[in-house]
């Protein structure tokens, strides 16, 4: 993965401003992975995606992240660290996007979803049925094809247990045990929300900076952005102390 610069991350963090978080994740993931087809992103199996935004903030910020949240349970308020590097290693699918069933005379054939994949199934009366029909590769009983609204509900659950397997980071949730009452609570990360955060903080911090060393010094905005964290801010000290 390419470090992206600040100029780009700026054009990103604006073309973010008046999308929806859908569009947003989508900005960040075509910035974590420059290399694939924008118009294939939203296809990658949702553990990928989420696998690539965690790199992603590691280059950007660090592998240090911290998370709070209120105990279910009594209320407390609870803060913890999560590392993005080993997050990014760990989740992600098994390499081969489509899954393979067989029982009771069914051989079943399931594509990993992808964001595109849920988004579809979402706006249906039935989300389920829709992502199984979406997502359904190859089915027969018995030599003979089938359809997705065919498959017994046994094998709808071997599938989905299936793709769990593949695909562990398209659910990422962790159980935090409160310090206070000892009671667990179910915490449901969203990197994508999580990540434009801190990109919309890092960039409007920036353009501050930019503002204060162009008043001090004249420099343009791309002189400014070229210049290292590093040298911004010892600029930015040196302006303090005039």
């Amino acid at each position: 993965m390419a470090i992206t610069g600040a100029a780009e991350l700026l054009a990103a963090w604006e073309a973010g401003l008046g999308q929806a978080p859908v569009g947003r994740a989508l900005l960040l993931h075509r910035t974590a992975r420059p290399d694939v087809d924008t118009g294939r992103l939203p296809q990658l199996p949702v553990g990928e995606r989420e696998a690539d935004l965690f790199a992603l903030r590691r280059a950007l910020f660090g592998e240090r992240m911290q998370v709070r949240l209120d105990c279910a349970a009594c209320g407390a308020d609870m803060e913890f660290d999560l590392d993005a590097g080993e997050l990014a290693g760990s989740l992600g699918s098994s390499g081969d996007s489509v899954v393979r069933v067989r029982q009771d005379g069914w051989d079943v054939e399931f594509r990993l979803p992808g964001v595109a994949d849920l988004q579809a199934a979402a706006r249906s009366a039935d989300p389920r049925a829709a992502l199984l029909a979406r997502c359904l590769v190859s089915a027969t009983h018995d030599g003979t094809a089938a359809a997705a609204g065919e498959l017994p509900l046994p094998v709808q659950r071997r599938i989905a247990e299936a793709v769990e397997a593949a695909d562990p980071g398209a659910d990422l949730a962790l159980d935090v045990a409160c310090p206070e009452c000892g009671e667990a609570t179910r915490a449901e990360l969203d990197i994508a929300s999580y990540l434009w955060t801190e990109l919309d903080a890092w960039a409007r911090d920036v353009l501050l900076d930019v503002h204060l060393l162009a008043t001090a010094y004249g420099w343009s905005e791309p002189e400014i952005l070229a210049l290292s964290p590093t040298r911004r801010r010892y600029y930015l000290e040196l302006c303090a102390d005039v």
